[in-house]
């Protein structure tokens, strides 16, 4: 590695304004968003096209210098921070920041990798269209780590993750080529689905200039409803119930409990309980529909008389308005914000089979207890599709404790921010060992000298 000469030859390629030292107070935003990792890059990068990614990485190839993607930084696992002491050089796609294309008729639209989340539903939103992903952080969560995460999300089980949104990519290889994979077709059938390499992959195979986006109709009608639960035996039965009244309408069901409802309205400022008295578990439902507003009340309406009806819970408030399915809204939004104001927490984002999520919070819950006396569990998240946010507060030995708890039941220590360099040794704990090799192999294959996002995943 020749780095003085390397970066000698980016401010030719990139001009000085596009290579900042590490000093630089421009550079300040490559950090760890949770202050659990050091940054400290050789120089942070600044493309403003495809065509300078490429140029920027055939150097960094060249002169064999590792090179860390960046793109909005709300990653939780270490992912877009570079290793070691101003060995690695940090390239930030957050000047691609153009939406190259709407078209309603093929239901598409193509982003560049640093248009934020929001950029892109405002783009949909102008066409008359939706862009699905919803995720706490779309505001400053941009398209490139949205695909190189996998992103998830409240809207999964309707939607899908990222990877299932996404039609097609163009992305950086290793070497600094440019793969054309912008494509706007739903079927193509002709051999390996390249982009799903890349989608999930955190950029160690490549870095994402671009992608083509899948959009939907615009839902005109939402109907939101909180219940309280008795506690957490009912909930294989109301999701089960919910998919059966609400049919594929159903948009989200969101699980938090009474610790974490409790934090909210201590923590944060807005916020009151709905119910006149408290419950140990809540599930927030969304439904939402492009016509027959009246309908879709009416199909909420009887899954709540339903549920209580048949004592899966013990209350429902449905919200009569936008306003209150809002605030009913905020109470689930609000608890990352909570937990950070009482002190942090130690988070797990794993996922179970969904007739196993409440087995699993109450096994990981009574684990915990036992292994770290006084912590307190705040478990929540997207329970429609498996996905559980189990974050201990004062709990920091309980990470061996919830893996070994999602290998027992099957599931997985990351559900939506991927593994970067905080969950490696989680990931090789509970991966066969074929399925590490069978990675690796992908790795080798696409970057033989290891030189894009290096000591990350693998």
């Amino acid at each position: 590695m020749t780095l003085p000469a390397a970066l000698a030859e980016l401010r030719r390629v990139l001009g000085d304004p596009g290579v900042l030292a590490p000093d630089d107070p421009a550079a300040a935003f490559v950090r760890d968003e949770r202050g659990l990792f050091p940054a400290h890059p050789a120089a942070v990068l600044r493309p403003r096209s495809t065509e300078q990614v490429a140029a920027a990485v055939a150097v960094c190839a060249r002169h064999r210098v590792p090179v860390v993607p960046f793109a909005g930084g709300t990653g939780l696992v270490g992912g877009a921070l570079p290793l070691g002491e101003g060995t690695q050089v940090v390239l930030s796609v957050r000047g691609l920041d153009r939406i190259r294309s709407v078209d309603p008729a093929d239901f598409a639209l193509t982003a560049e990798a640093g248009c934020t989340v929001t950029e892109v539903q405002q783009a949909a939103e102008r066409a008359g269209l939706l862009f699905p992903l919803r995720l706490a952080s779309e505001g400053s969560c941009r398209i490139g780590g949205a695909v190189a995460t996998n992103a998830g999300g409240s809207n999964v089980l309707r939607y899908g993750m990222t990877r299932d949104l996404v039609l097609g990519l163009e992305a950086v290889l290793p070497d600094g080529r440019i793969w054309h994979g912008l494509r706007t077709l739903y079927k193509d059938n002709t051999g390996y689905d390249l982009k799903q390499l890349l989608i999930g992959s955190e950029g160690t195979l490549g870095i994402v200039t671009a992608a083509t986006l899948r959009l939907f109709p615009r839902p005109r009608h939402q109907a939101v409803a909180l219940l309280a639960l008795p506690g957490l035996a009912p909930l294989p039965a109301l999701l089960a119930l919910a998919r059966e009244l609400l049919e594929d309408r159903l948009t989200a069901l969101e699980l938090f409990g009474r610790t974490g409802l409790d934090l909210v309205l201590a923590h944060t400022a807005g916020h009151r309980d709905p119910f006149d008295r408290p419950h140990p578990r809540y599930l927030l439902v969304e439904a939402t529909a492009t016509r027959d507003g009246a309908g879709l009340t009416a199909q909420l309406e009887a899954f709540l008389a339903r549920a209580v009806e048949q004592r899966l819970a013990v209350d429902a408030v449905p919200a009569l308005d936008a306003a209150q399915a809002r605030a009913l809204w905020a109470l689930r939004e609000a608890l990352p914000e909570a937990e950070k104001r009482a002190g942090g927490a130690v988070k797990h984002d794993v996922s179970v089979p969904l007739g196993a999520i409440a087995r699993f919070v109450e096994t990981a819950e009574q684990a915990v207890a036992q292994a770290c006396p006084g912590a307190l569990v705040n478990a929540f998240g997207h329970v429609g599709d498996g996905n559980v946010h189990l974050n201990v507060l004062a709990g920091e030995g309980s990470s061996p404790v919830i893996e070994q708890l999602v290998a027992d039941f099957a599931g997985s220590v990351s559900a939506e921010h991927g593994i970067g360099v905080l969950k490696r040794a989680a990931l090789a704990a509970t991966r066969s060992p074929l399925e590490l090799e069978l990675q690796r192999a992908v790795k080798a294959a696409l970057d033989p000298h290891g030189l894009m996002n290096p000591g990350k995943v693998l």
